[in-house]
């Protein structure tokens, strides 16, 4: 990689940041609904155009890091030990990235918006379902399944299973004010889907 193009690299995360930073302040002071992609760009000092090189959507903005946490899933999977079982490996993954760390204040109130915000709801799904391709294929490996075997529903049940517990502890983590574990509130699900109970 050049000088040049790293710097470029540079200049285009820092832009990145610097309008992530201006929207999420535009959502959470007047709401996400309220808050226009003109406002935003005007507020960043961009023009619109400028906003779509960086974003596909105004929700991507706030949900843009659940597609690159999808990846570093993806990675801290491959690096659990293939001798430990589905739902474990799972678990660790979600460890290794901080996606059950979590604490109250701004984490919390960008949480509400998510969860109160219909369109956020439906884009944060899509962003899961891209999460299920990633870690589908390790899930097959783990059981012992050959890659190209799509016939067995067990991997991508037992990933969307682990999302979907994942999501029901957010939003009661979020309806519970932030008070309550979010990995004690995963592992509860976890532990209610794997029962049958």
């Amino acid at each position: 990689m050049t000088e040049e193009s790293t710097l470029w690299q540079r200049s285009r995360q820092a832009a990145y940041a610097e309008i992530t930073s201006t929207a999420m302040r535009l959502f959470l002071d007047q709401g996400f609904e309220q808050t226009t992609i003109d406002q935003i760009a005007t507020t960043a000092g961009i023009s619109r155009r400028s906003f779509f090189r960086y974003f596909g959507t105004k929700e991507d903005v706030v949900l843009g890091g659940l597609a690159q946490q999808g990846e570093l899933m993806r990675d801290a999977l491959e690096n659990v030990p293939l001798t430990v079982e589905p739902w474990e490996a799972l678990r660790q993954a979600l460890h290794a990235v901080d996606a059950l760390a979590v604490e109250p204040g701004v984490t919390l109130k960008i949480a509400k918006m998510m969860y109160g915000t219909p369109s956020l709801r439906a884009r944060s799904i899509e962003k899961h379902l891209h999460w299920q391709s990633l870690l589908v294929p390790n899930i097959r490996r783990r059981l012992g399944l050959a890659e190209d075997d799509a016939t067995d529903p067990a991997p991508a049940a037992i990933v969307a299973s682990a999302i979907t517990c994942l999501d029901v502890a957010g939003e009661l983590w979020t309806s519970g004010d932030g008070t309550e574990d979010l990995g004690v509130l995963y592992d509860r699900a976890v532990a209610a889907v794997r029962s049958g109970a």
